[in-house]
């Protein structure tokens, strides 16, 4: 029995779940698995039933499942709330309460979608990278931070809002030997990504990086500032194999990333631990209060974040290449939704109708 901690959010959260709880329940049955789901409000949802995004009772669930499932919080109705009762508070206090400090998300082109790409055919096609994003630290969790005042020499009283970019080297450690050992298993080619022309942290960032590199000789690492990073991955994204980066930069460039596969609703993301709390896996996009309810949100992200959560949680390579294969089949046969649907020759579906083709196609 394997307990899966099911996060339902707001917006388009539970739509996207549900498409996930079918591919798990196929995948149950067609490889013997059992799993158990045990579900738990965050984000605007635990705030309406609880008054906190981040119920004591939801860490709890999550600390006692082996995997957890994220559908995706916030929503345009909670902008005035307090910051510590935002929906959003709930992701950084989840990410911390289970060290979730690394980010993998999987950017990869289907051939079936390639014309789904804002990209030339000829820059798009063979675009696949895993960016490694540093999770728990940088601008969003560093001390101090907030706002408060400040007299002008004129003697007016303005405000002023601060954040602090900080790493120590163990965080930088930990997640530079996450970035290596994925780029071995792939084409053995890391690039950090950072602005160390100006940060300090930045430089820090680089010097780590350089020690931990000694222990993967196998692995060529290079460095790359994040603007020309930015600028890179839409003239030529097929030059990256891993990406290391920090929170924010990561947070910024994997969106990017994500266009160049045509739609958000494609990338899937693990938020892996030091293995002593469970991994947690949900689709990099957000809630998208303004679809809600309509059947139309595209569920692959979501799907195939279960099958990241196949491998690194349950280490069954066979049921991850399954989901996989079965996603690529029906994008194969023309079938899209509203986000990836490009022409009258492709088939346009609603959530529930292609996350049923999925499920027919994992065997």
């Amino acid at each position: 029995m394997k307990n899966i901690a099911v996060l339902s959010g707001d917006g388009v959260s539970n739509e996207i779940l549900s498409s996930a709880i079918s591919v798990l329940d196929k995948v149950s049955s067609v490889y013997g698995l059992n799993f158990n789901y045990n579900w738990a409000p965050i984000g605007g949802r635990a705030y309406e039933e609880t008054g906190v995004p981040l119920p004591q009772a939801t860490v709890e669930a999550c600390l006692k499942s082996d995997a957890v499932l994220l559908g995706a919080v916030g929503d345009w109705k909670y902008d005035t709330l307090a910051p510590e009762l935002r929906p959003e508070r709930a992701l950084l206090g989840i990410r911390k309460k289970l060290n979730l400090f690394a980010n993998l998300r999987p950017v990869k082109v289907f051939d079936e979608l390639i014309s789904s790409s804002p990209l030339r055919e000829e820059i798009a096609k063979n675009t696949d990278i895993m960016i490694v994003r540093e999770l728990t630290g940088d601008v969003y969790f560093g001390e101090p931070k907030g706002i408060t005042t400040k007299q002008t020499l004129d003697g007016r009283e303005i405000k002023v809002g601060f954040n602090n970019m900080i790493y120590d080297e163990d965080e930088i450690r930990r997640i530079a030997h996450v970035a290596f050992q994925s780029a071995q298993k792939r084409r053995k080619k890391v690039c950090c990504v950072d602005k160390a022309n100006v940060l300090d942290v930045s430089r820090l960032f680089r010097e780590i990086t350089k020690e931990v590199q000694k222990e993967y000789q196998d692995v060529e690492l290079s460095f790359m500032y994040v603007d020309n990073c930015a600028m890179q991955l839409v003239l030529n994204p097929s030059q990256f194999d891993v990406i290391l980066t920090g929170n924010i930069f990561g947070d910024i460039l994997s969106d990017e990333a994500s266009t160049i596969c045509g739609s958000l609703g494609m990338l899937p993301s693990a938020s892996m631990s030091d293995g002593k709390t469970p991994y947690m896996y949900e689709p990099i996009h957000g809630s998208a209060p303004d679809i809600a309810g309509k059947n139309i949100v595209n569920p692959i992200a979501t799907i195939l974040s279960v099958a990241m959560m196949m491998n690194y949680s349950f280490n069954h390579v066979l049921a991850h290449d399954a989901i996989f294969r079965a996603v690529k089949n029906v994008l194969k046969e023309g079938y899209r939704t509203k986000d990836i649907y490009k022409n009258e020759n492709e088939i346009l579906c609603s959530t529930e109708k292609i996350t049923e083709l999925i499920v027919d196609n994992i065997n």
